[in-house]
């Protein structure tokens, strides 16, 4: 048997769909074989299972996917002990520069700043020709990025160049461009970090009349980049790379939310010509809103991650005005007495929710059908 044009993976997260529709596709068939509900012969047994058999054989050769639960569980402690030996590798590359810098002059230092963002970029790609799984391209492309830091960052230094956020637009730039070519995610997050800070950067300078360094102080120079990087894969399918739309708009949603937390209790730090106190307020409804909009997002949009996060930080909004209001005057006892009724309340609520979309599921008598995921 010969696998079709239509039997090959795109990508890796479709190869490791498909592959989990095949195992689930087993265990079903043998529990409705015990009950007797399905009878297949044994011609059409073994058609299946040859089938099946060449195309997990072609899905791990293509894309080295996960065939077992255990093997998946390896995979995610492969992927741990990656991130854990690039941050080791970057410490040592830091260290290393620090305390060997001083032995070498101006010229050398130059031509090793130059040479070690170039040559561990070349060994990343070299080594993602050779290797599969892309935990160690991943690993070297991490440390390509620490380089290039510390390339601006001594290069600076040296030469005596005064301070730039720009140097934030540079390392969003190589972040991004790594994070592609590698589907390093880590870089992802990353680029979407100095991208935050070089726009808040920037805004504070052009809008807010301060040295660039005082981006913190103007928590509102974050909320439009974050909405920005939030939509974009509405807008740009990020498909052919696995978890990068997610990251996008939970770093997003993280960084706006922050913003407007710290704006909900500190109405100075925005530009709005008004009374700080009306300020509070304004971004404390704002909060509650977009908050409660991202749980209604994440619930059309079936991603639980997104929920969870517009959970996460209602509760925080919900707590913050609870003490705003109660710490004060309330015995301590009793506030936190207040806090875990409310949460039982809020525990009941989601379960009445959950209740009710199972029913209306039972009722119906239909269950939605997975999409359909090209092998």
């Amino acid at each position: 048997m010969t696998l079709t044009s239509n039997d090959k993976a795109a990508t890796k997260a479709e190869a490791q769909a498909r592959v989990d529709q095949i195992r689930a596709f087993n265990a079903e068939q043998k529990i409705l074989h015990e009950r007797g509900l399905l009878t297949l012969d044994d011609a059409q047994h073994r058609a299946i299972q040859t089938y099946h058999q060449q195309l997990l054989r072609e899905l791990q050769q293509q894309q080295d996917i996960d065939l077992t639960e255990h093997a998946r569980h390896l995979s995610l402690g492969t992927q741990i002990v990656a991130f854990l030996g690039a941050g080791a590798f970057a410490a040592s590359v830091f260290f290393l520069f620090y305390q060997y810098w001083g032995l070498f002059n101006q010229l050398q230092q130059v031509c090793v700043l130059i040479a070690a963002p170039l040559l561990t970029l070349f060994a990343a790609a070299w080594i993602k020709q050779r290797d599969s799984s892309g935990y160690y391209a991943k690993l070297v492309a991490i440390i390509s990025f620490v380089c290039f830091v510390l390339n601006l960052v001594l290069l600076g230094s040296i030469f005596n160049i005064t301070p730039s956020p720009n140097a934030f637009a540079a390392y969003a730039v190589y972040g991004f461009l790594l994070a592609y070519l590698f589907q390093a995610r880590l870089l992802l997050v990353a680029g979407l970090v100095t991208g935050f800070m070089f726009i808040a950067a920037k805004t504070t300078f052009w809008f807010g009349g301060l040295y660039w360094t005082a981006l913190w102080e103007r928590p509102e120079n974050f909320l439009l980049s974050a909405l920005a990087f939030f939509a974009l894969p509405l807008f740009k399918s990020q498909d052919r790379y696995p978890g990068f739309a997610a990251i996008y708009q939970i770093i997003s949603a993280c960084a706006f939310f922050l913003a407007l937390l710290i704006l909900s209790n500190w109405g100075r730090g925005s530009y709005l010509p008004w009374n700080a106190h009306l300020i509070v307020g304004l971004y404390q409804i704002l909060g509650f809103a977009t908050s409660a909009a991202l749980i209604v997002f994440g619930l059309r949009r079936h991603n639980g991650q997104l929920m969870l996060l517009g959970n996460v930080f209602f509760a925080v909004l919900l707590c913050n005005k609870f003490f705003d209001w109660w710490w004060d005057w309330m015995p301590k006892s009793l506030f936190f007495l207040m806090m875990g009724l409310i949460a039982i309340l809020a525990l009941i609520a989601f379960n009445r929710l959950r209740k009710r979309q199972q029913q209306l599921i039972i009722q119906s008598n239909t269950i939605e059908p997975a999409k359909e995921v090209a092998p």
